[in-house]
Parts: structure tokens; sequence; C-alpha cells
């Protein structure tokens, strides 16, 4: 490959990285690791790369130990495997230095897997993102030997959002009338629209949700299986946002997308699924008191972001709300988060994490109707001596805030806002 078009290409990408309004990301990568970078489509793994590269910057470095490489570019038209080693050689002409590399949509090079780990075998510092389609997480571990750590990326949670809204959210906005209100009127903001990063920069932010889901149907989970029947797909996914807060079976899926006159078998819905959670358009939670045969048969699902499962619902605020608390617990915790359903106590949950000994229940508004059935499930988990939490929590999302004391426990009922940023603030520290 021509030393001066990759030269070219790394000068135009450094331009690039120091021009860009970068807001920053509550996510830590150790000093002396590489990482590839994976997550939802348009969640913003480039510009995570980006922030990387400025960090080293400003602790040191200089620019030119930045070797950033962005496979989309024109000019690398036909680099191949072999082409590697002029990238190599490239950023030895132009640093005496270590340098840095910085490798974006690496997944359009066939073979790039044994270059990624010649470099990390070789104690070279390394950055890697690429497209949901050809880099899952779970393959990435595999693939690469355990030599780089995986970050999985999500769409921007709510501190990120106000701060790439430019709304002030310290200690000192969150005690005034004034800031308050726009941090509320935010909130309602991202619960219909949700957190992809570009997406706040668009006007018709539904539009721009909508094409972020097609390339994800289309391409990370149709393209990629080998998938004939899109329609078929498009209804399981349909039907999986209408049961969003509620568990369901993999044959109760099946039987409501055949009821639209599609036909599709337990198996393909299974796999379906599967895919739509490898592209971190879906994730689950699993009834942690069920057997652990069951727990995977009846999850309950989640999207991955509040503005793809908005395209589906029709004054459906609860699910959106719901939905956001899901994301928000699983940005902290990951794979941590469980509910809990009992029919033998007749305990129902939304998010049960005994690790973090807390238990969640959202509704929409604790009015009278709904207390005694939101309380009775937390007052009686209380008085579980083994499974009790330390702390229980009504997200609501009216400006509700208060402590209820029912005698066998006390239970802190919190409005959405102050829940998001509570749980954004805590990835800070």
């Amino acid at each position: 490959m021509n030393h001066e078009v990759i030269k070219q290409v790394i000068f135009d990408q450094r331009r690039v990285i120091q021009r860009m309004h970068i807001t920053p990301r509550q996510y830590r990568l150790e000093v002396q690791a590489n990482y590839i970078i994976v997550g939802m489509r348009r969640a913003g793994k480039s510009t995570l790369l980006y922030e990387r590269a400025r960090e080293l910057v400003a602790q040191g470095a200089d620019w030119s130990q930045i070797i950033y490489i962005n496979f989309e570019d024109e000019r690398l038209l036909g680099f191949t495997l072999a082409d590697f080693n002029d990238v190599v050689q490239t950023a030895a002409e132009l640093t005496n230095d270590e340098p840095y590399y910085f490798f974006d949509e690496i997944q359009n090079i066939e073979g790039w897997e044994r270059f990624a780990r010649r470099m990390a075998d070789e104690q070279r510092r390394v950055f890697i993102s690429g497209s949901n389609a050809e880099m899952l997480s779970g393959e990435m571990a595999q693939r690469l030997g355990g030599r780089y750590l995986v970050c999985e990326l999500m769409p921007f949670n709510f501190a990120e959002y106000l701060s790439a809204k430019n709304i002030d959210y310290d200690e000192e906005a969150r005690l005034t009338a004034e800031l308050v209100g726009k941090i509320q009127a935010a909130a309602a903001d991202y619960l219909k629209n949700g957190g992809l990063p570009e997406s706040i920069e668009f006007l018709d932010r539904r539009t721009y949700a909508e094409n972020v889901y097609q390339k994800v149907l289309l391409g990370d989970i149709a393209a990629r299986h080998s998938i004939r029947n899109i329609a078929t797909l498009r209804m399981l996914i349909k039907k999986i946002a209408e049961t969003v807060t509620s568990e369901v079976t993999f044959s109760s899926l099946r039987r409501s997308v055949v009821a639209t006159g599609a036909s599709i078998s337990t198996d393909s819905v299974i796999d379906y699924v599967g895919y739509a959670e490898d592209a971190y358009l879906l994730f689950h939670t699993s009834n942690y008191v069920a057997h652990f045969a069951q727990r995977e048969s009846t999850p309950r699902y989640y999207f991955g972001d509040n503005g793809l499962l908005d395209l589906f619902l029709v004054d459906k605020a609860s699910l959106l709300l719901e939905n956001a608390v899901a994301l928000s617990l699983k940005r902290r915790f990951g794979d941590k988060v469980f509910y809990f359903k009992s029919s033998k106590t007749s305990i129902d949950i939304d998010f049960y994490l005994p690790d973090q000994s807390l238990a969640v229940q959202v509704v929409y508004t604790l009015d009278e109707n709904s207390k005694k059935r939101e309380l009775s499930s937390l007052d009686a988990l209380s008085r579980d001596k083994r499974l009790a939490p330390k702390r229980s929590v009504i997200v609501t999302y009216a400006d509700d805030e208060r402590t209820i004391d029912t005698g066998d426990s006390s239970i802190e009922v919190i409005p959405l806002w102050k829940f998001l940023l509570e749980n954004s603030l805590l990835n800070e520290n």
C-alpha cells in the first residue's frame, strides 16, 4: 500500500479528531490494555475512540503517535491483510515514539484478527471498533484469544445526554427550580427519543431512529444470518415490543406471530431473538427465583434504546418508563439484573439486584389504585429473611419523591429523572 496515501488518511483523521465536539462518555479504559469496542449501531463507538486519542495526547502523547485508520475511507479501497505491515512501517516514519493504533471499521479487511493478535503479542497499543454485524462481543473474545478487553458501548446515559444538550446537572442545578425544570423536560425527551448520540442533532428524531432500526434489522440480523422472511422477523420484533415489562416464552411469541398469518417455528423464534440480542437491539432479564432451567425460558425483554422501542408503541408511556429504568440498571450492573416473580408468595418485582441488595418497582403514577399493588410485593419481599433487599425503590414518572414507611419496610419513591441521574452519576465514581 502506498505510504503517502496512508499518511494522508492518518493526517486527515487527526484533524477530524481535533475538531470534533465530543461529549465525554462514562467508560473507563484500563491504561495498559488493548480494547475492542462493540455495541449497538450508532451508539458512538468511533467517537469513543476519538475521545481516547485525545485523552492520550492530554496525558503527554504527541499527535504524531496517534495512528488512526478508518477502513471506510475510499482511499483504502483494495487494502488487504498484507497491507497492515505498511501501516506499521508508515507509523515508524511518522514518530520515533511508541505509536497508538486506532483501527475503525476493521471488519472490512478479511483476516484482520490475525494481525490484531500479532500486534497484541508484540505489546503494541491497539484500539479497535467495527460494525455489529461482524464484531459481536462473544465472538471477539474467542477470535482474539483473550488478548483484548471488550468494551460494550451503550447509547448515552442520562448524565451524558444532559451534557450533550448543555444542561447543568450538578448539585446546585438539582436544587434550583428553573434548572430542575430543564432536567425534567430533558427526561421526558429522553424517555421517548432515547439516547443515540447523533439523534440529538436531528429535528425529526423518529425518522433517525427508524433508519437505525432498519440498518440493525436488515444488516446486523437479516443479512448476517441469511434470513429471507423479513416480514416475519419484523412481526416478531413488533410482538416483543408489545410484551416489554411482561415475561414471555418462545412458544407464546410464536403463537402471537402465527396469529397474524405469518409462519414461523419455535426454533426460528429462538434463533431470531438471539440474533437481535447479539446486535444489541434487545436484552433480557430472568426470573431470579425460577429454577435454573426455567430462568431462560421465561425472560422479560427490553430494547437497547427507548427511541427504537417507541417506534412500535402508541400511548404506551408506562412501557417506555420501565424500559428506561431497565437500561439504566443494565448500564450500571450488566447481567446482574433480574426480575422476581413467585407464584407461591404472589411477589412480583420489576427489578431485583441481589448483589446490590436492591429491589425496584416501576409505575407511571403512584395513585391509590396502584399504591397497594406496588407496595405489597416490596413489603412481602422485605419480610423474607434470606432475600430481603436493604433498599426498596419505586420509580415514577411524576415528580413524586417521598419515603413510605409500611411498618415492615421503608420504601423510597423517586421520580424518573432523579433515578436516572443517580445511576448515571454513580458511574462517574
